[in-house]
């Protein structure tokens, strides 16, 4: 797999600004997902986020578009699960930040935005909801610019609901969004962000690999908190996660 052509990003925004909506357009649009088989919150899969409407678990997807590998991470909105979104930037390269077009900054967006500029990510900036008759991107996009220091030119208009504006953004992601470093042939390095149960294949790890090659029997030393653990063997290494799952 070429380096070049990979995106790692993750989604982050104050709840309910549309993140999970946007991640369902994504799916849709790049084919991951047929249109028979989508639903709405496709990517939220606890009862509970299809109760409230919000999501509480990152979850991670590998999406094909215009010739790039785009490794998303939809994250929770709400300042609960801030610890779920700090794991998930520390698997990627930038964000996409979505601002409601009709209600603007709320302090989660200041919130993740802040922890995107610490961990130096690139941040796309899209104002999400335009087909609202409340929006008023003109205003939020000054907004922004104004406290957030991303220039209202630079800033994507989209509806996460109807499609408008997604496929710019994707191509935004490709071109701002800059790829993986990391050198194959250096020692393994790798980081785990997320881990779920299955019962057929037991632990399926979420890992971000920064340097090396992982490969099904490879041997892995897990550490943590300057502690060493007991090797493992990965039994199975998928590209992703809705290989897993599927």
């Amino acid at each position: 797999m070429d380096l070049a052509k990979i995106r790692n990003f993750s989604i982050i925004a104050h709840i309910d600004h549309g993140k999970s909506t946007l991640s369902d357009r994504i799916l849709e649009l790049t084919g991951a997902v047929e249109a028979r088989d989508m639903k709405a919150q496709y990517l939220d899969s606890m009862d509970l986020e299809r109760e409230r409407g919000i999501t509480i678990k990152a979850q991670n997807v590998r999406v094909d578009w215009k010739g790039h590998t785009l490794h998303l991470i939809d994250t929770p909105g709400h300042v609960d699960f801030g610890y779920e979104v700090s794991r998930s930037l520390a698997a990627c390269e930038g964000v996409v930040l979505v601002v409601d077009a009709a209600q603007g900054i709320e302090a989660q967006t200041l919130a993740n935005c802040y922890l995107a500029l610490e961990n130096d990510l690139e941040i796309v900036a899209a104002l999400n909801k335009i087909d609202l008759p409340a929006a008023d991107p003109d205003r939020y996009a000054m907004e922004i610019e104004t406290v957030l220091g991303i220039p209202a030119g630079e800033i994507l208009r989209i509806s996460a609901k109807t499609g408008e504006g997604v496929p710019e953004l994707l191509d935004a992601v490709c071109a701002r969004i800059p790829a993986p470093k990391g050198d194959p042939d250096a020692a393994l390095q790798a980081l785990i962000f997320d881990s779920q149960y299955d019962q057929y294949r037991g632990v399926v790890s979420s890992i971000r690999v920064m340097n090396g090659r992982l490969t099904s029997g490879s041997r892995v030393h897990f550490m943590q908190a300057g502690a060493q653990h007991a090797f493992g063997t990965p039994q199975q290494v998928l590209v992703s996660i809705n290989q897993a799952l599927a």
